[in-house]
């Protein structure tokens, strides 16, 4: 792996605009920081930090496996829990352009930029204010832990070799790290949470202006530029509700928070979305949603119930499709582990759908309670499909077959160019590599 270094001081250091007096200006001395009111006009002005560290965001070789089929397509990082990514979290809170230390086979499209003093932050770890001013004030080979866990490290090189070598600091208080699948969709009330209260602060909501749409709890509701609603129902009373920059709600939408809705992303007619639910930018969602995450370009338009699920990107669910979310014994629910290429026991008693990358299924598709499905696969017929469906999969309860490369290609393509974005080279290698990975599982099935 090949790391573009960048020197320190060649990179642009912003000024605050009003001089840094008491324990804010102490603070910034300590943690070689300055604080920073954020960018008129991007949307963010609540009090964060200008890190003077090159940011790396680190995938962990513990945790990045029990995130597939999300983290075959992208380090963890770039995993969206709440209403942003976590590295748009670390990013607008430390004003800063993280790089990323991922799988081999990813980084040509997640390039790693190291320098001299490199801070390298756990990709799956959600920032909060007392976390960063802790990670933020790590002098050089000094190491943030928490049990085996390791949070953060400042060091000049940008390897996970000798991510421990040097002082170790234990962190003592609670964290959020997102090192399970179903963690995405059971931390994303949490976290809608965090990233409105971040987002919003010392800004102006423009409102809901349509005189047709009935609205509770007004006060928690913010509505970014260019969003159209109509005719619906919007209810912030139980938690707050984000609508983004040119989303759109379609008249007879029932809205409950915490809620989020990313920029460009449509809520078609009539859909029902019971709450902690992050539907990401540019999807297209109907029916009924409830606890789930869809990362974003994804299509669930039609009737047809989603919970307790993640639905990757460029996904397609077909009309009336449906996801068991709870047995009918009530028993705690097993998902498909890929390092131990076995069911496990999350523990929880609601868990429903793990749909990886540009995986689609067919009208009136019957999910069972925690199916997982990994990258490209296109499920269809009657009867529930497996509890676990491999990369670049064809076929549904009567038998599966490979979904060949070519053709899965084909269909990417396509489907990109309806949003007028390209299948770039880069995209195809990774989807090569995804395919070669998982030849032996799809022979086993």
């Amino acid at each position: 792996m090949t790391l573009k270094k960048k020197p320190l001081e060649t990179r642009a250091f912003f000024i605050p605009p009003y001089p840094l007096k008491g324990e804010i200006f102490a603070h910034s001395v300590r943690c070689n920081k300055v604080p920073f009111r954020g960018f008129r006009g991007r949307g963010f002005r609540g009090l964060s930090y200008f890190c003077r560290m090159n940011l790396i965001l680190f995938d962990d070789p513990a945790i990045r496996p029990d995130l597939l089929p999300f983290t075959f397509t992208r380090p963890v990082a770039q995993v969206r829990v709440g209403i942003l990514t976590i590295e748009e979290k670390w990013a607008k809170r430390l004003n800063a352009n993280p790089s990323f230390l991922t799988e081999s086979y990813l980084q040509k499209k997640y390039p790693c930029n190291a320098s001299d003093d490199n801070l390298l932050i756990n990709g799956a770890l959600c920032p909060d204010d007392e976390l960063i001013k802790v990670i933020t004030g790590l002098k050089k080979d000094e190491h943030l832990i928490q049990g085996d866990v390791v949070l953060a490290s400042r060091q000049r090189s940008a390897s996970l070799d000798t991510i421990r070598e040097g002082k170790t600091i234990e962190y003592g208080s609670s964290i959020t790290l997102i090192d399970k699948s179903w963690k995405i969709f059971l931390k994303n009330a949490e976290q809608i949470k965090v990233d409105f209260k971040f987002i919003t602060a010392g800004r102006k909501s423009h409102g809901i202006a349509d005189k047709h749409t009935v609205v509770y709890g007004e006060e928690n509701i913010f509505v970014e530029e260019g969003v159209s609603v109509k005719a619906a129902i919007i209810n912030a009373e139980s938690g707050p509700i984000y609508l983004g920059k040119k989303s759109t709600v379609q008249e007879g939408a029932i809205i409950r928070g915490s809620f989020a809705l990313c920029e460009g992303a449509h809520i078609n007619m009539g859909a029902k979305m019971r709450g902690d639910t992050t539907v990401g930018p540019y999807s297209k969602v109907g029916g009924e949603v409830s606890l789930s995450v869809i990362f974003g370009y994804s299509n669930k338009s039609h009737d047809g119930f989603l919970g307790c699920s993640v639905i990757g990107e460029w996904c397609n669910l077909g009309a009336d499709t449906n996801t068991s979310n709870l047995k009918n014994n009530y028993d705690t629910v097993k998902i498909w582990n890929h390092t131990q290429d076995t069911f496990l026991d999350t523990g929880l008693q609601f868990c429903g759908l793990m749909m990886g990358d540009h995986s689609k299924c067919s009208i009136n598709t019957m999910f069972n309670t925690g199916t997982v499905i990994d990258v490209s696969c296109n499920v269809f017929g009657d009867g529930f499909p497996r509890n676990y469906i491999p990369s670049f999969s064809w076929g549904g309860s009567s038998g599966l077959t490979t979904f060949k490369l070519e053709k899965a290609l084909e269909v990417a393509q396509r489907v990109l160019e309806r949003r007028n974005m390209p299948l770039s080279e880069i995209d195809v290698e990774i989807m090569k590599t995804i395919f070669e990975m998982s030849a032996a599982k799809r022979n086993q099935q």
